[in-house]
């Protein structure tokens, strides 16, 4: 069986792609390399360079490869550059699953993991989310996957009254980090960890913005999990949709304690030995003191865990990570 990757040349696609082979599953990946990086796509894998919202190739792409499930991962995921650009958030991630969910019922594809977004809850006043808190998002970003959410929600309903239903989940998380292989790494200029090594190799200190927060150590708690096992539960939950399995239609993938701003930081400094000390700076406007998704029921249905130390996420990202 094959199994359609979109956005699967991505950071986060294209780890999916290597967790379908290794569980046996052939993948097919399709991406318009806005973001994507044609490397990332393992020899041998069929790659569509196209975009989603080009409902005919979906679907044409769908049909010639036997696809029986899709795992959505393309989007455009800059929550802070969304609110420059909501039109376009909004045509890559809000039209681009239309056209997907268009395509798929063309060609008679009935599974879909969709890869949402903990932003949809936005600043809560939730120390740790769950699948039931509200979802209140801050940013076109955020609102674009919740409104991905309610397009597949309204797809299953509509199918399920013609009698073939869509089988359907969408995954929730946070801050996805490290690298499972030497050869992928996160090159998004937005995400945390890259900005932070260029900005060391640049021979900058890393900075910490507010250290009087009621935590542990005094900065803010975030939710970081490795992309290899976020890659992971992807899988076994499109194997469980393939199955028949039903499954809920959100998980959080968190790891309900999370990290703190120095531990990262201190990480960071110790992955690529500079001898920068970091920089002390107030708190940011809106920063919440802590904020992480609660990961219990994806643990029960996706095998969900975290397998990996702060120190390792780290580690991984900087060995991936192109110097020079």
């Amino acid at each position: 069986m094959s199994w359609l990757v979109t956005g699967g040349a991505g950071y986060i696609g294209s780890h999916v792609v290597r967790a379908l082979q290794a569980a046996g599953i052939d993948p097919v990946v399709i991406d318009d390399l806005s973001s994507g990086i044609e490397a990332f796509v393992p020899e041998g894998v069929p790659f569509v360079k196209a975009s989603i919202n080009e409902t005919d190739v979906v679907e044409r792409t769908l049909t010639e490869h036997a696809v029986v499930g899709v795992i959505h991962c393309a989007g455009y995921k800059y929550a802070g550059e969304s609110v420059k650009f909501p039109l376009v958030n909004y045509r890559a991630n809000v039209d681009g699953t239309r056209s997907l969910l268009e395509a798929m019922e063309k060609a008679g594809v009935r599974s879909l993991v969709f890869s949402s977004s903990a932003g949809v809850y936005g600043n809560t006043d939730s120390p740790v989310v769950t699948e039931s808190t509200s979802t209140t998002p801050e940013s076109p970003y955020g609102e674009s996957k919740l409104i991905g959410e309610w397009l597949i929600r309204d797809q299953v309903v509509a199918t399920t009254m013609t009698g073939t239903p869509l089988a359907a989940t969408s995954l929730r998380y946070f801050n996805v980090v490290g690298s499972g292989f030497p050869d992928l790494y996160d090159a998004s200029p937005h995400n945390l960890f890259p900005k932070v090594f260029f900005a060391i190799e640049a021979g900058k200190a890393p900075q910490i913005n507010g250290t009087d927060y009621p935590t542990p150590d005094g900065t803010c708690v975030r939710d970081y999990v490795h992309v290899s096992d976020l890659a992971a539960a992807h899988v076994v939950a499109a194997q469980r949709l393939d199955a028949g399995d039903t499954l809920e239609p959100v998980y959080n993938l968190g790891s309900g304690s999370g990290t703190s701003v120095r531990e990262i930081v201190d990480a960071m400094v110790a992955a690529t030995g500079t001898d920068k000390t970091p920089v002390e700076g107030p708190r940011r406007p809106g920063d919440p003191a802590k904020i992480v998704a609660d990961g219990t029921l994806a643990a029960r249905d996706l095998d969900w865990k975290m397998r990996y130390t702060v120190q390792e996420m780290v580690d991984s990202a900087w060995a991936s990570h192109p110097k020079g």
